[in-house]
């Protein structure tokens, strides 16, 4: 099978994981993706069970396949985001599903309201702000670029409102052309660090870091280079690194992410004061 964006958290001593799930096909059509559980307890090896805990259909809005799972815990629930593919309109949607353990799970429907500007959302990251309402940050496509959109709510089930974007390509950087969410950590209340994902014109991904208030509403600091970069391609090889999740754990961070779209990595970080 092939595995990709790997949501990863920490309770007491285990970590759990959440993971799509790809099945292997001569025909692509008949691959579709599932997100599956696993745990183990050096947050390097995972334990990954056979059933997929959100699986496609009945209705047409994932029916195609589950993908790019982000969870957080909230008032009882887990409240698990993800993209969900409609074949019959070949488009991804924002997902929700929650329920008060990870293996009950219900379907909620689509997170945003519709809008036309606000097309193929996806790749979502959740994260408290100071004011005590919640921010959705998506990709979503215009221009034929991807782009990081803003959405607000009083409760992580909604509803969302959208919100002017914080995070903008930059001209002559590696983020130049193309924006994508990743995890948002807190070292700091006041400021929440974002390792998002941005990529020229041609698709060459790396991942990077930004700062921002403790409302979202502006970036405060933003990595000139790249943090991860995929290093060597060969072969069937795609240059392509792409942030899923984060954990802190002490003074370090672990980073969870993908390169070629098939290969699960970690890196650690240490996260330094006043940086």
């Amino acid at each position: 099978m092939y595995t990709l964006s790997p949501f990863v958290w920490k309770d007491d001593d285990v970590y759990r994981l959440l993971l799509r799930v790809v099945n292997r096909d001569d025909d692509p059509a008949k691959k579709v993706s599932r997100i599956h559980y696993g745990e183990g307890t050096s947050g390097l090896n995972f334990k990954l069970e056979p059933d997929p805990v959100i699986g496609p259909g009945p209705a047409d809005d994932d029916l195609g396949g589950c993908e790019d799972p982000t969870l957080w815990f909230a008032d009882g629930n887990y409240w698990c985001y993800y993209t969900g593919w409609n074949p019959k309109q070949r488009a991804a949607l924002l997902l929700a599903a929650a329920g008060p353990e990870i293996h009950r799970l219900r379907k909620r429907g689509p997170v945003l309201p519709p809008s036309d500007r606000y097309a193929w959302s996806k790749e979502v990251t959740i994260a408290p702000a100071s004011d005590g309402s919640w921010r959705l940050l998506f990709e979503y496509s215009d221009e034929g670029k991807s782009k990081i959109g803003t959405a607000t709510a009083p409760h992580p089930s909604g509803p969302w409102s959208y919100g002017p974007p914080s995070l903008l390509a930059r001209h002559g950087k590696w983020d130049a052309w193309h924006l994508s969410t990743g995890p948002v950590i807190f070292l700091d209340e006041r400021r929440p660090i974002m390792f998002y994902n941005g990529a020229t014109r041609d698709a060459h991904w790396r991942i990077g870091w930004a700062e921002f208030d403790a409302d979202f509403t502006r970036v405060t600091a933003r990595s000139d280079e790249p943090l991860i970069v995929p290093g060597e391609v060969r072969g069937e090889d795609t240059d392509i690194a792409f942030a899923a999740s984060a954990v802190v754990a002490g003074g370090e961070v672990y980073l969870y992410y993908s390169l070629s779209d098939r290969t699960l990595m970690r890196a650690t970080l240490r996260a330094r004061p006043n940086v």
